[in-house]
């Protein structure tokens, strides 16, 4: 038996917890928040999935379709893995309680979204995360093997040998928001399932807990971090004044919604009025149609671009998301959490025009894993021992350049699987030795640090503006100067004050900032989600 730590709680870190205890281990999961606070929870659309192994078609087709969407650079063995191995882990979540829609003869119902050529996409509504989140939490805090650590921010991981990454993982050091204290945790194995990093950016669909921690954790360590230039800004994300953005999903585009700038929806109610006969399908006026065929179902990076080039042109705050040719009781029993959201604002599904913008949503790069979530030495082609990284916060291959519609889901219960059953075949015996209390020799001279609100929204403002869905050489360059000159004062706020929340994540937010600059600047091409209009013509 083995202990293992996991640092998250969204779908990756709860399903590799009750696999693990399934089998004998125990297994401790480190949450920052509630376990529901998670991007899990917030995935409103589904997870992509074929049920019926004999459809090679169907297998086929979305192996094509997450190459294509990955724009020439996903490991097709990886796709072709994941793809496989749907029918199974969608088993295993219906045995962990999750309840995904049916028709009425009982087939599971399947949605169509973008970069999508058919329907695949198993949902629970719109709010299919929710559910599986749900279903993975209440197995989860009655599992007897399964200790739930909430309101604790991991800091960083504990090397068996503190001069040398290739001896592995032995604990984490963790600061309990309750207490304001340090926590060392032992651990055998520490698993890497923290999501994303939205909050970079100004503008995000994720929750407030996606500051990249884990990618800064490992970087600390050592381990090799992979292509971090490649950042999926969602394309439809509510713009409503004063308030955060809302996701506003992708399955209501594959249900039929169409995207109008302010132009094309002014000429298309001009002629809907004029109209005597049937009205014209608002598709026929979208400017998504200059930029792909696939018009408003094109995949998301090929959609932001549009909407950004569009915005840039016509100085407008928003696009328009139209639903008012789609049957409206049909949207309010397809799309509830949409439906009541728009409520809140006066809109209405299937009457009024929904603005959205561009938001910063997932980090396609992350943490460089094997097929079974195991993480490489910077620099090498050597694993780091005892160290994993699941979901989001890990760079499979899968993804490529650009990450297709519900692969999220689907690539992160795989993951969690295959990691699960390595470290259950691999991992047998414990670490006894002393490891090492966080900052023991001088804790008691740290003091407390001013107020960083300030500090975080110049990092933001610097990477929505200069490292965002377009890019050029002068404004990386730019973003690069200003990130390092902020990470060079976080680095002395570190060194002598006492740690908070807030220090936690800034100092991973500006050193996972960084990377993305970095590597942005290293790319040589445009490609997926990297566009650089230097390298245009």
């Amino acid at each position: 038996m083995v202990h293992v730590a996991i640092v998250g709680s969204g779908i990756a870190g709860l399903f590799t917890a009750l696999q693990l205890a399934d089998a004998g281990h125990t297994v401790t999961i480190i949450t920052k928040k509630r376990t529901k606070d998670s991007s899990t929870n917030w995935a409103q659309g589904g997870i992509a999935a074929i049920l019926d192994t004999t459809n090679h078609d169907g297998i086929a087709s979305h192996i094509k379709d997450t190459i294509t969407a990955g724009d020439g650079r996903c490991d097709e063995d990886v796709v072709r893995m994941v793809v496989e191995q749907a029918h199974l882990r969608i088993k295993d979540l219906v045995s962990y309680g999750v309840d995904f829609q049916k028709e009425s003869d009982g087939r599971y119902s399947t949605a169509r979204e973008g970069g999508h050529s058919e329907h695949r996409i198993l949902h629970s509504k719109d709010a299919t995360g929710k559910e599986i989140e749900r279903a993975l939490i209440k197995k989860s805090e009655s599992h007897q093997r399964i200790k739930i650590l909430a309101n604790t921010l991991a800091i960083d991981l504990i090397r068996k040998d503190y001069s040398n990454p290739e001896h592995g993982v032995v604990g984490l050091w963790c600061y309990d928001q309750i207490s304001k204290k340090i926590q060392t945790i032992r651990c055998d194995v520490a698993i890497l399932a923290t999501g994303g990093v939205g909050v970079l950016w100004e503008k995000t669909t994720n929750p407030d807990v996606a500051t990249g921690d884990g990618i800064g954790m490992a970087h600390r360590f050592g381990a090799q971090i992979k292509d971090m230039a490649f950042v999926q800004f969602h394309p439809t994300a509510s713009t409503l004044k004063e308030h955060r953005p809302f996701l506003v999903t992708e399955a209501l585009r594959g249900h039929g919604a169409v995207l109008l700038d302010s132009a094309g929806l002014d000429a298309w109610m001009k002629d809907c009025k004029d109209s005597s006969e049937e009205k014209p399908s608002p598709e026929l006026y979208s400017f998504t149609l200059e930029y792909s065929s696939m018009g408003s179902l094109a995949t998301r990076d090929v959609l932001a671009r549009a909407i950004d080039t569009v915005l840039k042109r016509t100085g407008d705050d928003c696009v328009y998301l139209i639903t008012s040719h789609l049957n409206a009781e049909e949207l309010d029993d397809q799309f509830p959490t949409m439906s009541k959201h728009l409520r809140e604002f006066g809109l209405k599904l299937g009457v009024d025009p929904i603005p959205v913008s561009p938001a910063a949503h997932y980090m396609v790069g992350g943490i460089k894993v094997n097929e079974y979530g195991q993480s490489y030495l910077r620099g090498t082609q050597q694993f780091i021992p005892s160290l994993y990284a699941i979901g989001e916060v890990a760079c499979t291959g899968m993804h490529g350049a650009n990450r297709l519609a519900s692969n999220s889901l689907l690539e992160a219960v795989v993951y969690a699987y295959n990691a699960a059953q390595h470290i259950i075949e691999h991992h047998r015996t414990s670490y006894e030795g002393e490891i090492p209390d966080w900052r023991a020799d001088g804790l008691e001279q740290l003091k407390e640090h001013a107020p960083l609100r300030n500090d975080l929204k110049s990092l933001q403002h610097a990477m929505f503006n200069e490292v965002g869905i377009v890019r050029t050489n002068q404004r990386l360059y730019r973003a690069e100067r200003r990130v390092e000159l902020l990470e060079k004062e976080i680095d002395l706020i570190w060194e002598s004050s006492i740690p908070t929340r807030e220090l936690i994540e800034l100092r991973n937010l500006v050193l996972v900032g960084k990377l993305v600059i970095q590597d942005a600047i290293d790319q040589k091409e445009n490609c997926g989600l990297h566009y650089n209009t230097d390298f245009v013509g």
